[in-house]
Formats: C-alpha cells, sequence, structure tokens
C-alpha cells in the first residue's frame, strides 16, 4: 500500500498521512451552514412525566453555549437549569435534545430565538448530560467538485471501498482542535507542560500565522518585535530580554482579539507596579482566560501528541509491509498493545483497558473484529503507563523528540491545568450498513448532483454516523484531499480569534 503524504497544514498538528491510496474529489465543505447537518443520537428514551422537560433543539449558525444563554434569558431562569449532551459545530445546522428543570410546554412556547426551533418531546427525572451521547449522524454536502460526474462517484466508490477494508480511518483530532486560521493551541500547551509560563502568554499575544488578517498580524508583529517572539513555533525571547511596549501594543491589538487584549491589559496593569515583569506577573496574566480555555491549551498538546504517535503508527505499519511480525495495523492489536472495550451501554470505555500479550492476542483481534475491542494510544498525562515493545517504543519516541516527560504533565505552577492522561482508540470503526444504535460504527452513503451554487460543477452528499469523540473532518479529508486548508472550511473568516473558536465548539 502506498502512504500518501498529507498537506502541511495537517503535519504542522502531527497528521502526516492518509489512510487511503485512490484520488480524492476536491471541492469545499460548509459553503452553508446548511451543507453540514449534524443529528446528535443517544441512548435516551423519554416519559411523560418528570421535573425536566425535554426538547428537541435544531439550530442553524448558533453557537452552543450563545443559544443557551438565550433560551435562559427568555425563560428567566439559570443557565444551570438546562443541560445538554453536545455542544456541535457552529457553521452547522445542528439537531439535538435539552434538559430544562421546571419548566412547562406553555412556557417553551413563548420563547422565540431566529433560527432556533425546540419543539418539547416528553419529560424525564434525569438531565441531559454528556453521558447520554453515543455519536452524531451527519449529512455533509461538498460543494464546487470539478470532473465528470461518473468519475466523481467512481472516486467516492473507491475511497469508501478502502475504508471498509482498512475498517474505518485513523482516529486523529482535527484542524478544529488546533485552531483552524492559527493553529496555536498545541504550541501554547507545550510552554505550559514545561513550564513556561511566560513563553506561553508571549507565544499566544505574538505568535503569527498565514490565516489570520492583517489588522491581527500587524498588532502581533508590534509585539513581537517590543518582545521577541513569534514565528509560529512558540520560540523567542523571555521574561529577561523582553522590553514590550505594552500600550502601544495593546492599542493596535484588534478589538475581536479579546483574550489577547485582556492578558496585554493584565500585563500592564502588573507592570505599572513593577520595574520589570516576573513570571508572577504572566502568571497573572495567563489566570484571566477563562478556564475551559486554559485547559484547551494542554488539551490540545495532549491531541497534538496523539496525532504524531497514530502517524508513527502508521509510518512503521508502511516500512515493515513485508514483515508480518512487525506490522502495525490500527485495525489489529500486536503484542505490547493497549486495548479498551465497548462497555454495556454499547459505548467505548476507555478506563477498562488490558494489556495485549502472546496468550490473549488472538483473543483481543476477534474482539476487535466483533468491534467489543479496541487498539488505543495514550491521551499522555502524569499517570500514563507505557505500552510495551515496539508500540511503547513509539509512544516513548514521540515524548523523547519533543523533549518532554510524563511527569511534566502535572503544572506545579498552574495545578489547575495538570492532567493525569487517558487513552483513545486509534481508528475510528465504519460499517457500510446503516444502523443509528450502532454507535461504534459508520456508515457513508454518496450521491452526486449538479451544484446550484456553482454552475459547471459537482456536489456530492456523504451520510454517515460517528461515535462520540471523533471528528467529521478527519472522514471527509479522505474524500476531498484537500490541500488548502482556506478550502476545506471557506466559512472560518482570515480573522477567526481564539475567543470566536471557543465560542464554536
Amino acid at each position: 500500500m502506498d502512504l500518501k503524504e498529507s498537506p502541511e497544514f495537517e503535519r504542522r498538528i502531527g497528521i502526516w498521512f492518509y489512510a487511503t491510496e485512490a484520488d480524492g474529489i476536491g471541492g469545499t465543505i460548509k459553503t452553508r451552514p446548511a451543507d453540514f447537518f449534524v443529528r446528535e443520537i443517544t441512548g435516551r428514551v423519554e416519559q411523560e412525566e418528570g421535573k425536566y422537560l425535554i426538547a428537541e433543539l435544531t439550530k442553524e449558525n448558533w453557537d452552543m453555549h450563545n443559544v443557551i444563554r438565550e433560551i435562559s434569558r427568555q425563560l428567566r431562569v439559570s443557565r444551570n437549569r438546562i443541560g445538554f449532551a453536545g455542544t456541535k459545530d457552529k457553521f452547522a445546522v445542528t439537531r439535538q435534545k435539552i434538559s430544562i428543570w421546571d419548566i412547562t410546554e406553555t412556557e417553551l412556547e413563548q420563547v422565540k430565538i431566529a433560527d432556533v426551533s425546540l419543539k418539547p418531546i416528553g419529560r424525564s427525572n434525569k438531565a441531559v448530560s454528556l453521558g447520554d451521547l453515543y455519536g452524531n449522524e451527519f449529512e455533509i454536502i461538498i460543494r464546487d467538485i470539478k470532473g465528470r460526474k461518473e468519475a466523481i462517484k467512481e472516486k467516492i466508490d473507491a475511497i469508501t471501498g478502502e475504508i471498509e477494508t482498512l475498517g474505518g480511518v485513523p482516529n486523529f483530532f482535527g484542524p478544529q482542535r488546533f485552531g483552524i486560521s492559527r493553529p496555536i493551541t498545541h504550541i501554547v500547551g507545550k510552554h505550559l507542560i514545561n513550564g513556561e509560563i511566560e513563553k506561553a502568554v508571549i507565544s499566544y499575544i505574538s505568535d503569527i500565522f498565514d490565516g489570520e488578517s492583517e489588522e491581527a498580524k500587524k498588532a502581533r508583529q508590534l509585539c513581537k518585535n517590543c518582545g521577541g517572539a513569534g514565528d509560529g513555533t512558540g520560540e523567542g525571547a523571555g521574561v529577561d530580554d523582553m522590553n514590550w511596549n505594552l500600550k502601544e501594543c495593546l492599542k493596535q491589538m484588534p478589538v475581536f482579539l479579546r483574550y489577547e487584549r485582556a492578558m496585554l491589559n493584565e500585563l500592564i496593569k502588573r507592570k505599572s507596579s513593577n520595574e520589570e515583569l516576573s513570571e508572577a506577573d504572566f502568571i497573572s496574566a495567563f489566570f484571566v482566560l477563562p478556564k475551559n480555555l486554559q485547559k484547551l491549551f494542554v488539551h490540545a498538546y495532549q491531541a497534538y501528541l496523539f496525532n504524531l504517535i497514530l502517524s508513527q503508527r502508521m509510518k512503521q505499519d508502511h516500512e515493515q509491509e513485508q514483515d508480518q511480525e512487525q506490522k502495525m495495523q490500527l485495525n489489529e492489536a500486536v503484542v505490547g498493545d493497549i486495548v479498551c472495550f465497548q462497555n454495556k451501554r454499547g459505548v467505548v470505555d476507555t478506563d477498562k483497558v488490558a494489556r495485549v500479550s502472546a496468550d490473549n492476542l488472538d483473543g483481543v483481534n476477534r474482539l476487535i473484529k466483533r468491534g467489543r475491542a479496541f487498539v488505543t494510544a495514550p491521551i499522555f498525562g502524569y499517570e500514563t503507563e507505557f505500552a510495551d515493545g515496539a508500540v511503547g517504543e513509539i509512544e516513548r519516541r514521540v515524548l523523547d523528540d519533543e523533549g518532554i516527560e510524563i511527569k511534566s504533565f502535572y503544572n506545579e505552577k498552574i495545578p489547575e491545568i495538570s492532567s493525569k492522561g487517558t487513552r483513545r482508540p486509534v481508528l475510528v470503526p465504519v460499517k457500510f450498513e446503516f444502523n443509528a444504535n450502532a454507535s461504534a460504527n459508520a456508515t457513508i452513503s454518496a450521491e452526486v448532483s449538479e451544484d446550484e451554487l456553482n454552475p459547471g460543477r459537482f456536489k456530492a452528499k456523504l451520510q454517515f454516523f460517528l461515535p462520540k469523540g471523533s471528528y467529521a473532518t478527519v472522514l471527509l479529508r479522505e474524500y476531498t484531499r484537500t490541500k488548502r486548508k482556506e478550502l476545506q472550511m471557506p466559512f472560518s473568516p482570515a480573522s477567526l480569534s481564539l475567543a470566536t473558536y471557543l465560542r464554536s465548539l
């Protein structure tokens, strides 16, 4: 099998290869929200009575947290009384269940929000929560596809056939995890893991990426010139050689970069009472960020390391293609692997794991073929245990190459962002038979027709189910083979800030 390399923007976040060999169809996704429809699948069965009203929420181009805030405002209740299982994409049409404590159907009918519908579907004594989520059904339209209709269909069929043979696609963390136009989160996260708080703050404020607006680049360049950071790697000056004109940096920083401005404001305040900025000042600046963003940086770096392990495993499997004993597939365990299992609800349980030995190898692989067990890789944390054998060597090599130790994931300077780690399946299974209850499987069907928005071009509609925690874009990339990230998500403005990204989660 010929292992095809990913474009540069994906390699920067640890995604080195495609899982399939067939040529892609090109095109763009998310031309408009209706082109990306997501339906949440849960195992809940609602009743006629209960303290919670359960409603079906359908929204278009709405951030989940913003719509929950608006619902609570109109109902005049606390946001804490509203429960949901997942946040979903913003630039999409999404449908999911929410629960609202102690509200009647009549009261809910009074809520009027543009591009949002709320349909009562029952009651329950249990709030909707993350644990209810099995996965999501997707209906995706890829537009602006060049070529003959028959040739496009043939390419889609070829890719689908390969995915079926492979048993799925690599469970990479997609670009959304790192920032679309400014993939900075994992870079900042690495500095935090290393205890380099000042570098983390400087990098976040001043590192420049091509996908940003000229206004943002100009402001960051000023910070870079004053502070010495910023080539997109996070490498630059530290506290000792900083001579920032902080007020000028703040003046030039665009208003939509509100987190950068908040950090600069805090540094200005701290510097007014000190001759030099200290590490404590930078920690104070870091703490102005929302708690979920503080943790997001570390999570993004963990995701980057996971992607690297997956890429290394794919590379080793390819290089050892003729040596069956040294092969390291994603859909088959080898001695030394750590696998997890499906729980009674049919959901992957990463807390239930086992090491693969020569004695249990055949039995484990039988469970994997039945969709009951899954090969995993670590989301590194301070409690991570390495796999054995060649698999463990890959895990250790990734950390060694990054200059990171397991113990570093406990942050003594900022304990709140410490992470003990977990494990994650290396493969998103695919099953080409639609079954909404088969949460561990994905199903794909496609239809190709003329694109009414782009005369002379075609569009393809893909329908599939993915388990929770998986990225639709990771599956779609196998079909589009996009070379530039701008083509993959044209809705993302060049000026997309991390604040905007967080609201889109």
